[in-house]
């Protein structure tokens, strides 16, 4: 198979909620019971190193989760909590792990957008995010932390939050990619909170990175990493294609581009199709390529900028 053949996604994820499952010798993992159509199966939490661990992602607020990944770890010492994003789905049960073992939690920073709203935006696609979350300690792009038989180092990946973080370790060529990447999934894109702008940036990112087992916040490990990540920019910018091939027959607004493009969608994510169609436009109504009266919004129409 060639690097241009498309890559399918795997939905093949047989994990049960609160059974922990080693994928890999350092690396385990414990399913939240929280399936929806954005989640998949559920949050995938992870647990690095033996005897002395760091906790990835300790999910939503769900006491029972906590339990499981508290027995998971029993016997053993929780010496980092990280955080890769602030969805209700990935941090709010950080509080009930640190208060449990008394580890520092660390992660970018609180929840922010990727830009100011616009006055005429009425809706508000950041429901889902956790304002309530602050790290202990505040990390970077290129900050490593260590420790016992592990290293991991923040890689910068805004885009489906502008305070997204994976996680390499770099010796293991492993990536805890929460949601930046999944194998069961495109990653959704919803400005103001997503920016597609900086979720291209960072795919490019990754791509130029050696890991290549990606371990995501939902679904399956990913084994072709690289591969895998190339693919979605190819997926990306044929999207793009298709958006652009509807406006060139004329003006038009989101809902009909959905319609057109996404076709067989489960009728559920029909809203946030909308927003990562609105996340393609923000991005090419920056170049100059597309054009809209006002604030490029969700309730907004389009055209192309030369029409």
């Amino acid at each position: 198979m060639s690097d241009n053949d498309d890559v399918p996604f795997n939905r093949n994820f047989p994990l049960k909620a609160g059974i922990v499952e080693e994928v890999r010798p350092g690396v385990r993992r414990v399913l939240c019971n929280n399936p929806s159509p954005f989640t998949f199966t559920g949050t995938v939490s992870y647990i690095v190193g033996t005897g002395n661990v760091a906790i990835i992602d300790p999910g939503p607020d769900d006491a029972a989760h906590a339990t499981a990944l508290l027995n998971a770890v029993r016997g053993e010492t929780v010496s980092h909590i990280f955080v890769t994003h602030t969805h209700r789905d990935h941090s709010p049960n950080t509080a009930r792990i640190k208060q449990a073992t008394g580890a520092p939690v660390y992660a970018e920073g609180p929840h922010r957008a990727s830009r100011p709203r616009f006055e005429s935006e009425k809706h508000n696609p950041e429901s889902g995010s956790d304002r309530d979350f602050v790290p202990d300690i505040r990390i970077a792009h290129g900050d490593v932390v260590e420790g016992a038989g592990w290293r991991l180092e923040a890689v910068a990946t805004p885009g489906h939050t502008a305070n997204h973080l994976a996680f390499a370790w770099p010796e293991r060529k492993f990536n805890f990619v929460g949601d930046h990447v999944m194998g069961w999934s495109t990653s959704i894109v919803a400005p103001p909170d997503g920016s597609m702008i900086d979720y291209m940036d960072s795919l490019d990112r990754l791509a130029a990175r050696e890991e290549d087992v990606y371990f995501s916040g939902h679904g399956p490990e990913i084994p072709e990493g690289q591969r895998f990540v190339r693919f979605l920019i190819r997926h990306r910018k044929a999207r793009e294609a298709s958006i652009l091939h509807r406006l060139a027959k004329g003006e038009t607004d989101i809902p009909t581009m959905v319609r057109a493009i996404y076709i067989g969608i489960d009728p559920r994510l029909t809203t946030a199709a909308g927003y990562s169609v609105l996340a393609h436009l923000e991005d090419l109504v920056t170049r100059g390529v597309v054009a809209t009266d006002g604030d490029p919004v969700i309730g907004g129409t389009y055209r192309m900028a030369s029409a």
